[in-house]
């Protein structure tokens, strides 16, 4: 018979993010306070919460744009700490989509794309630009290879972001409210190509106010609430049935 100790590194082993009693300060600001949660390969988490939850400031922890003071994360096996050779690491891994774009304004779509591949892969330029055509292909604007950011609407960089985040080949996703910037009608161009790539098998963690993305594409839902989660579950459990009253009250106020 197992025991628990054996059960629990079993988990670990399956799970590619683990994250246990993760605090995070600013001074004397408290922002994340002791968040535990685990991500399995393929799964896709949607995290939820008012502004100035903590959502953000967590998934930036993951990749360590934002360094944690207590707790323990590890991702796809490697701990999370101080040395700067399991941040390069784990970077390698992770690719992140920002609010803002984040688009190198000097560079067309294909050196922006190109860019990290060529230097942090060590790739060919070649290689590279074979990528980078194919992601371009995917996310749908394979015409725009050669403008520069500034030509490009808001959907067209976002989706141009989420392909130089792809060339990486990570293994896990990270968005940080990626259409909290666009307008209206260019949400529905974003959502689509994350909604695909979800079909892919990517492990992906959203930050995202998109309700009927988290319902439709969601293997589970987190809400946070000042540096906490409160409520964790499948989406029909979440948004039918939530358990904890704060969470009930926010999704009365957003349904």
């Amino acid at each position: 018979m197992a025991t628990e100790e054996s059960t629990l590194a079993n988990q670990d082993v399956e799970d590619i993010i683990i994250c246990r009693d993760v605090h995070k300060w600013y001074g004397n600001f408290h922002a994340l306070k002791g968040i535990s949660t685990t991500v399995r390969p393929g799964e896709v988490v949607v995290i939820l919460g008012p502004s100035g939850s903590g959502k953000s400031t967590f998934i930036r922890t993951i990749n360590r744009l934002e360094q944690h003071q207590r707790g323990d994360i590890i991702v796809d096996g490697i701990e999370l700490s101080g040395d700067v050779r399991n941040i390069d690491a784990i970077r390698r891994e992770v690719g992140m989509v920002f609010q803002s774009f984040n688009l190198f304004p000097h560079l067309n779509v294909m050196q922006n794309i190109t860019l990290a591949p060529v230097k942090v892969r060590h790739w060919s330029r070649g290689q590279a630009e074979e990528v980078a055509s194919e992601l371009l292909n995917r996310v749908g604007i394979p015409e725009q290879a050669y403008k520069f950011p500034s030509e490009l609407s808001g959907g067209q960089q976002q989706r141009v972001a989420i392909a130089r985040a792809l060339a990486m080949q990570p293994k896990i996703m990270l968005f940080d409210e990626p259409t909290s910037a666009l307008d209206p009608e260019m949400i529905k161009e974003v959502l689509d190509v994350m909604r695909e790539l979800a079909s892919t098998g990517m492990t992906m963690l959203t930050v995202s106010h998109e309700i009927g993305f988290a319902r439709e594409v969601a293997d589970r839902v987190i809400m946070m609430d000042e540096g906490r989660i409160v409520e964790e579950a499948e989406p029909d459990e979440f948004f039918t049935n939530p358990k904890n009253e704060r969470a009930q009250l926010f999704l009365s106020q957003i349904l």
